[in-house]
């Protein structure tokens, strides 16, 4: 399970503004084996997190390219899972790597979404020349993708800005800290946003969650109504914030629990500037 927070808009009105604001959990297994986000192997253009699973090798959750391209993920909470279903992490890997726009690629992927899991992908075309395409699909809602307006969005494992609890919550907490952003320092904004990722405060009773989770979400539910998921051997063990200023500078934050250990944690910063 994860959530995703992000602020966009194409032609910010202040060279101090930034086009994207993304702030990212990545909730799952602790044991579940996984590669720190870095540039793929020699491949210098594409920086993410990878899937290590065996059978689901190379799938990733969220990521960006110095072509513009950006992905992330989330699952749709659903009791019973189909284990034959194709590794969703490959949806985000393949729009990383391939030359179709945003916009295409969704269609492409909502015509195979009944083979795969419950998911929400949000897919975008980031270009300083000529304007940023931001697009969403989820294959438990509407049958085709959306371009997004520009605005401020949440996303966590119903579909695009469904209002649980913990989401409205989350969303009013990032949206205090981007309020400020163009007066905070960078390095300051990051660790604001990361305050907002490992808020842990349950936001309960939420019926939208039970009932959408039924007896699987049950047992965990008073940890999981929360932004940071904190349980025994299940939780939040990446955090990630992309900014992307509007001369097209990206910085990419990533703070990562080591070991299986929530008291353990590593942070790295990537920079680089887009092509388009």
């Amino acid at each position: 399970m994860c959530i995703i927070f992000f602020k966009f808009d194409p032609r910010p009105v202040s060279k101090n503004a930034y086009r994207l604001i993304l702030a990212a959990n990545r909730d799952e297994f602790y044991h579940r084996p996984s590669k720190l986000a870095g540039f793929w192997g020699n491949n210098s253009e594409i920086l993410s997190g990878l899937d290590m699973e065996e059978g689901k090798e190379g799938g990733t959750w969220l990521g960006i390219s110095t072509r513009g391209k950006l992905a992330a993920l989330t699952n749709y909470l659903q009791p019973r899972l189909d284990p034959d279903a194709r590794g969703r992490g490959e949806l985000v890997a393949h729009f990383l790597t391939t030359d179709m726009d945003s916009l295409t690629y969704l269609k492409k992927v909502s015509a195979e979404g009944h083979l795969y899991n419950g998911f929400n992908l949000i897919a975008a075309d980031l270009s300083t020349e000529k304007g940023d395409v931001v697009c969403y699909y989820g294959n438990r809602g509407d049958p085709e993708p959306v371009v997004l307006a520009p605005g401020t969005y949440g996303l966590s494992n119903a579909l695009l800005e469904t209002p649980w609890r913990k989401l409205c919550f989350g969303k009013q907490l990032f949206l205090a800290v981007v309020e400020q952003s163009q007066a905070l320092p960078k390095d300051d904004l990051i660790a604001q946003l990361l305050d907002v990722l490992n808020n842990d405060e349950a936001q309960l009773p939420d019926p939208a969650i039970e009932d959408q989770g039924r007896e699987y979400v049950q047992p965990i539910l008073s940890k999981y109504a929360a932004v940071c998921v904190r349980c025994p051997h299940y939780g939040t063990r990446t955090n990630t914030v992309i900014l992307v200023d509007a001369d097209g500078h990206v910085t990419f934050t990533e703070r990562s629990m080591l070991d299986k250990d929530p008291s353990r944690w590593e942070t790295t910063t990537h920079e680089f500037r887009l092509q388009s």
